[in-house]
């Protein structure tokens, strides 16, 4: 799952003086947002969320008021409010997600917000369904009938049904998206599926990938070493080449801390791994993105930053904007990479990707595709997931997980449910590769950063 943890938003708004605070118009009030079928009230200095359907509204996450326009949820995460131009139209942003949400200020909570929800299995299986069919952007890309779906589960729930008995339900009709943005939880167990012939990139996996690439790959490298809490490895290669291992985008200070704290984190192992001597003598670096379980999609830009002199366009993100029509979608925020301040890495660049590079792993990898100068991607493709994951919560407590955005490359392109293809196919981390002590698309990468000459242009 998209991990989107706190700010340093709050931080910075704090600093602004006082004046140009108050003239700012109140964000108190009830407003809706475009797409993500929410509901905010905001009153007293308490953020609550509503969570819609055309059969339900539930509420969602609460905060409280920070700071001018922050608001703190008991996790940690920092959402910012702001108002526009006019004092009817605002937008909320998501510390650790990239664009900003839409909001339009209404007259009062909808009707369905201020009376008890319906109980028991079948409307839970009701707001279930309903969640998906206004929000879901992917049904015709995958071939599922998700009415034919309803027709065929929704006659065999009834006041009776157990709790283990509907989680079947639920498991069983969202299995054929095999769609790793997509989950069913209750309390601690969680059913979700990724796509066929892939492997979900856990601790245990990135343990094992992380001790064999120590032992063959880098057996001969200098100055291996590792920052992040572990998420970023470092080493310089014999020949000239860079070695940055990244296996996610979240957990650089530890689960739990915040934006802030991780981007700090981050900060420290740049200035380390791409300080200025080695940003002028690199030949060519080698970005390895093969176990990747995702995070930040801020973090991600952030890494891109350090890898340009050019500012350019990373994507444009959409979520889908009409209850009734998949095709309709929120106007497309571009995201852009802009170089950093201080040495920055501007020269041939590999990329190794895999179906174990997961959603914020994936957005860094399109944050890539149009970095100037000679990027090349290695291996496999990516996992297909890029958006944030909405959390739709039930009546009857169980949870579902999905997505609704999209992804956009300059031409207009999204890749999910295929993944980010490589220009070169490599195995990665097979049975074979494992038991011949090989990694091809690790040597596939220095072979191609050599026969570029450690050119920069």
């Amino acid at each position: 799952m998209r991990i989107v943890t706190a700010t340093a938003v709050a931080l910075a708004l704090a600093g602004q003086a006082a004046p140009a605070a108050a003239h700012q118009p109140t964000t108190d009030g009830i407003w809706r947002m475009d797409g993500y079928g929410t509901v905010l009230s905001i009153r007293n200095g308490t953020f609550q969320e509503y969570q819609t359907t055309a059969v339900s509204c539930l509420k969602g996450d609460s905060a409280q008021r920070t700071g001018p326009g922050t608001y703190t949820t008991p996790d940690g995460t920092v959402l910012t409010v702001r108002t526009q131009a006019s004092r009817d139209r605002g937008s909320m942003r998501v510390d650790g997600s990239v664009g900003d949400r839409n909001l339009r200020r209404i007259p009062e909570l909808p009707d369905a917000c201020t009376r008890p929800a319906p109980k028991g299995p079948l409307a839970a299986f009701d707001v279930f369904w309903q969640s998906f069919e206004e929000n879901y952007p992917f049904f015709s890309a995958k071939g599922l009938d998700w009415h034919a779906l309803r027709d065929h589960y929704r006659p065999r729930v009834h006041a009776k049904t157990t709790r283990d008995e509907l989680y079947v339900v639920f498991s069983e009709m969202v299995k054929p998206l095999y769609d790793a943005h997509v989950a069913v939880q209750d309390g601690d167990r969680v059913f979700a599926q990724v796509r066929p012939g892939t492997v979900l990139p856990t601790q245990e996996l990135d343990t094992k990938v992380k001790k064999f690439i120590v032992a063959h790959d880098l057996k001969d490298a200098r100055n291996l070493q590792d920052f992040a809490n572990g998420r970023i490895t470092y080493a310089d290669l014999p020949g000239g080449q860079g070695y940055l291992r990244i296996s996610g985008f979240g957990g650089y200070a530890g689960d739990g801390a915040p934006y802030a704290a991780q981007l700090a984190e981050l900060d420290r192992a740049l200035d380390t791994v791409l300080n200025q001597e080695r940003t002028q003598r690199l030949k060519g670096l080698v970005i390895d993105l093969r176990i990747n379980g995702g995070g930040s999609d801020a973090l991600g830009i952030h890494i891109a930053e350090h890898l340009t002199d050019t500012p350019y366009l990373a994507y444009s993100k959409r979520a889908r904007n009409n209850p009734a029509d998949p095709t309709r979608h929120t106007r497309p925020q571009p995201a852009y990479v802009t170089p950093a301040q201080g040495p920055r890495y501007t020269g041939p660049a590999a990329v190794l990707t895999g179906g174990s590079t997961v959603s914020a792993g994936e957005t860094f990898t399109q944050a890539l595709m149009d970095r100037p100068g000679k990027t090349v991607r290695i291996g496999q493709p990516t996992q297909g997931v890029f958006s944030d994951v909405m959390q739709r919560k039930l009546p009857n407590g169980m949870s579902a997980w999905l997505p609704n955005e999209e992804f956009l490359t300059r031409s207009g392109r999204a890749f999910d449910g295929t993944g980010i293809p490589p220009h070169l196919t490599e195995p990665v981390f097979t049975k074979d590769e494992f038991d011949k002590k090989r990694d091809s698309a690790f040597d596939r990468a220095l072979n191609v950063l050599r026969n570029y000459g450690g050119t920069t242009s």
